[in-house]
């Protein structure tokens, strides 16, 4: 019974192209966000401390930067899926 059921959650999984999240900060790594941002001192772009105090009473500030990263209006197109640019801008306005 416990061999059926493993088989038939793996083949469910595989039917519904299970994706593995990366965690926020890996997200910010491997996409380049760390080339322009750091997280306590402005370089290119500002500090994720400084944008996480900006943003901090907005309700809707991470979906607008999801929708910033992903039309590339003021800040460059970030090749990611929803997934990945959720929990980016996720870690970044939870950064203090």
């Amino acid at each position: 019974m416990k061999a059926i059921l493993l088989v038939v959650t793996a083949a469910t999984a595989l039917a519904g192209g299970v994706v593995f999240a990366q965690s926020g900060a890996d997200v910010l790594k491997s996409k380049g966000c760390m080339n322009c941002h750091e997280n306590d001192k402005k370089k290119v772009g500002p500090a994720y401390k400084d944008v996480a105090a900006k943003y901090k009473d907005d309700k809707g500030a991470s979906d607008m930067l999801v929708a910033k990263l992903k039309d590339g209006k003021g800040h460059p197109k970030v090749a990611a899926s929803d997934a990945e640019l959720k929990a980016a801008v996720g870690t970044v306005l939870s950064t203090k």
